[in-house]
């Protein structure tokens, strides 16, 4: 009988561990509460998928947090709209969608994939640059999918939604700022590569951009090439013009990134700490293993 009280206070223990392993994922995960009005900026903007059935569209509401949608804007996203935001394809379907807060000037932006394992190619820090390349600074983002997709229609909606409520985007910045996102996937594609580290070359190019104020081509080609040095990283002619491409463009249209600065850092400083946590993976699944292990040598010791 006590072999057995042990037994049972030993799973209970066990179990209250993992609950409070997994309550930040848990939390994370349940979205935002719509029952409030934001007078200053108006309702909240979802932007739904056109190719979504009813049942997608309700399921990608409830991930999303709606839990009234009389306080929410909601408006679809079409093919049509990923050809004049994006200069997409006509025949595109639109599965992922976003919830779009505005927020007050300096709090930033926050963006938040809430079906991770739907969204398989754009990572959170993704979507942060090129919404800063695009001009988004201030607000709060939520970017789902029912199925399983790259996310990047997810961004089409995000520019419609800012067309939506006051329709000062500059095409030119949205433009370049899908190439962004279309260079950063493909580029995390290549081997030896992954999304942190192209991530990082991006916001790393964009943080000297910032300090160095380049006027030429030729200073942002430098730029480019010294900080492929700086993480070591190998690409290809065609790839490495490219990106030169990219940030050349940047340059042209004046963008100001030092206003951004700050978000760029936070950025750069996020996905260090996910190359650190990747990097001291080896440790953290040895620690598993012994915990297993000493749970396991405990329940032998009680028969």
């Amino acid at each position: 009988m006590r072999g057995l009280t042990k037994c049972i206070a030993a799973c209970f223990a066990v179990a209250l561990m993992f609950s409070f392993a997994f309550s930040d994922v848990v939390s994370a995960s349940t979205g935002k509460n719509t029952d409030s009005i934001n007078e200053k900026f108006g309702l909240p903007i979802v932007v739904v998928g056109d190719s979504l059935s009813e049942a997608q569209k309700e399921q990608v509401r409830e991930d999303l947090g709606v839990t009234n949608t009389d306080n929410i804007e909601e408006i679809p996203v079409t093919a049509d709209d990923i050809v004049k935001y994006i200069n997409g394809d006509a025949n595109s379907r639109m599965y992922s969608s976003a919830m779009i807060t505005r927020e007050d000037e300096g709090h930033g932006l926050d963006v938040q994939i809430v079906t991770p394992d739907n969204i398989t190619q754009v990572t959170v820090d993704m979507y942060k640059n090129a919404l800063l390349t695009a001009g988004i600074e201030d607000a709060t983002v939520d970017v789902a999918s029912p199925v399983k997709v790259s996310g990047h229609s997810a961004l089409t909606g995000i520019y419609k939604a800012y067309d939506t409520a006051d329709g000062n985007l500059d095409p030119e910045r949205t433009e370049v700022a899908n190439d962004e996102l279309d260079l950063a996937t493909d580029l995390a594609q290549k081997e030896g590569l992954d999304n942190e580290k192209v991530t990082q070359l991006l916001t790393d190019i964009k943080q000297q951009i910032a300090e160095q104020n380049p006027a030429t081509r030729e200073d942002v080609e430098q730029i480019v090439t010294d900080q492929l040095s700086k993480l070591e990283i190998s690409l290809s002619d065609e790839d490495r013009q490219l990106l030169i491409d990219l940030f050349d463009k940047m340059r042209e249209l004046d963008i100001n990134f030092d206003g951004v600065k700050s978000q760029l850092d936070d950025i750069a400083t996020t996905i260090q700490d996910k190359i650190d946590e990747v990097a001291g993976n080896d440790g953290f699944w040895q620690s598993v293993k012994d915990f297993f292990k000493s749970i396991g040598d405990f329940f032998k010791n009680l028969f």
